[in-house]
């Protein structure tokens, strides 16, 4: 017997700890093909909210069921097997739920892992995992920043944001945070390493203060929020500014608000383009280097909001969309 949560119902607004629940799963037999973790770490990612909505539909990942585990990106330990590449004792990443046995095949984002002993092992679906794969991969591929250029990042206090601020800062660029409150934003500016932080709490006037920060406009915008923090940024673009859609936060559980200054991307010459990091799944290994050096040398650190046990993981998930948490948010199952 094992235990996972499901959705209790489907959140309507701000999620709850009330729309999930705690329930018991009996073993079943291993299918031919597959294997069994006993899973270590759940990674809680905001993305995933979206889908939890009724009518979500088919969207990337087809949207979640009451009564159904809920989705999220695991880490497990294989101990059953009947599948040639997963071998009992492999160490896993994968799609999966929150539960603390999975049946895998190999598919959904499925891939073994190599740890190293002195790196923590919830790392690996943090700053060395999907985080910081999605902060470097929208960050390069798509920002693509030069020394000398003013990054703004929104969301900057969570998982990809805190990483996201580390890079662009190494590459030389001025790098500018907002997040939601003054207390948040002294930390990022003390402890993560923004040059400046703009808080919701102490101004209000976004553009204004947006504006104070960036006197020469924007560069590159790191987006995880949308709505009004992407309109707003907008208006205030440099030529040839990248604009990185990563998330949108702000309508996972609200209404969608519109764009009223996207002519600005046509006379700025800006170019705005969201991705997934799923699709540079053969990049992985080459990343994950990339971030592993850093963090060996002590050019990265990595900002964690660490919860323990199954029954934690509710809780976990609204602290994080509600701005409870600093970085990554996982819950660890040891």
């Amino acid at each position: 017997m094992s235990r996972a949560v499901v959705l209790a119902r489907h959140p309507e607004g701000a999620v709850t700890e009330q729309d999930f629940s705690v329930v018991d799963v009996a073993d079943t037999g291993l299918p031919a093909g597959f294997f069994r973790t006993r899973n270590r770490v759940i990674s809680l990612d905001a993305g995933f909210r979206q889908w939890m909505t009724e009518g979500a539909g088919d969207n990337y990942l087809t949207g979640m069921q009451i009564g159904e585990p809920v989705q999220s990106i695991v880490l497990g330990e294989v101990i059953e097997s009947d599948h040639p590449d997963y071998a009992v004792g492999t160490l896993v990443s994968a799609r999966t739920a929150w539960e603390e046995q999975s049946v895998l095949d190999g598919s959904d984002l499925c891939s073994p892992l190599e740890v190293a002993s002195d790196v923590p092992l919830h790392q690996y679906v943090g700053i060395l995992g999907p985080t910081g794969m999605t902060a470097w991969i929208g960050l390069f591929e798509i920002g693509q920043p030069k020394p000398g250029e003013t990054v703004v990042v929104s969301a900057a206090g969570g998982a990809v944001g805190t990483v996201v601020g580390q890079l662009a800062k190494a590459e030389g660029c001025r790098v500018i945070g907002l997040t939601s409150t003054r207390d948040k934003a002294d930390w990022l500016e003390n402890d993560v390493g923004y040059d400046v932080v703009v808080d919701r709490e102490t101004q209000p006037d976004l553009a204004g203060a947006l504006r104070e920060a960036c006197p020469d406009g924007v560069d590159i915008f790191f987006d995880n929020v949308g709505g009004e923090a992407l309109d707003t940024v907008i208006s205030q673009l440099r030529e040839q500014a990248r604009l990185v859609l990563c998330g949108a936060i702000s309508q996972y559980e609200s209404a969608v608000q519109p764009l009223n200054n996207s002519w600005e991307l046509i006379t700025k010459r800006a170019r705005m383009e969201g991705f997934m990091f799923s699709d540079y799944f053969e990049s992985f290994p080459e990343i994950a280097e990339d971030l592993q050096s850093r963090l060996q040398r002590n050019a990265l650190k990595s900002f964690d909001a660490v919860y323990e046990g199954i029954e934690a993981t509710p809780r976990a998930f609204c602290d994080m969309m509600h701005g409870a948490s600093r970085g990554k948010c996982l819950v660890t199952l040891d």
